[in-house]
């Protein structure tokens, strides 16, 4: 995270609220930092989403032409996974 902060306030329903304070004191930490890494983690799924997302579209896109899968990388990871399940 990055070390400059700005402030940004945000208005929670009450049931939330009650229960980040909860948690905040459950585990003595502040709520504001609790909030803080509840948005960090949010913003890191989001990314990891929109990556798996975009491979996933770029994929089916070229399905079938010659961006899709190597077929020598293909051949060998089979065979390669064959020899592992057969402990070769």
């Amino acid at each position: 995270m990055s070390t400059t902060s700005r402030n940004f306030q945000i208005s929670l329903p009450e049931d939330i609220y009650r229960q980040l304070l909860f948690e905040a004191e459950r585990i003595q930490q502040p709520a504001g930092m609790l909030a803080q890494q509840a948005i960090a983690n949010w913003l890191q799924q989001r990314q990891k989403s929109s990556i798996s997302e975009n491979i996933q579209t770029y994929a089916e896109q070229h399905a079938g032409t010659a961006m899709d899968l190597d077929t020598d990388l293909e051949a060998a990871s089979l065979e390669f996974l064959h020899d592992q399940e057969h402990g070769e």
